[in-house]
């Protein structure tokens, strides 16, 4: 059985806006879709300055997602610590990292085929 999933580009400017509500920085789209054997079509990753801020960006794109398309992550990791968070909605999966961590793990280069998008903070 596979799960129904939001149209993907609604879902993204969704999980954008939640970021953004809650200063959100460094907002990173990966499409993989072009990339063989991935496990979604896009990754979005951000950061945040503290383990309260990036719960309060996971929190925020939830609220954002939930009201506007009436759907919830299928799987979320990291929240009892807040250095790394991973929110899984099937086709999108959001990384929302603490700046050291994302550093640390540097997804954007270990994902270095994919089709980056940076999104400047509008101001």
């Amino acid at each position: 059985m596979t799960k129904k999933t939001a149209n993907p580009d609604i879902l993204i400017t969704e999980i954008i806006k939640g970021i953004e509500e809650v200063k959100g920085q460094n907002i990173t789209l990966l499409d993989l879709r072009e990339i063989e054997n991935t496990v979604c079509d896009y990754f979005i990753i951000c950061d945040g300055t503290s383990n309260t801020q990036v719960s309060a960006i996971s929190g925020s794109i939830q609220k954002s997602v939930s009201k506007k398309l009436k759907e919830k992550p299928w799987h979320i990791e990291g929240e009892s610590n807040a250095e790394w968070i991973l929110m899984d909605y099937v086709n999108v999966v959001v990384n929302i990292f603490q700046k050291s961590t994302r550093e640390y793990y540097n997804l954007e280069e270990l994902w270095g085929d994919a089709k980056i998008t940076n999104f400047t903070e509008v101001k």
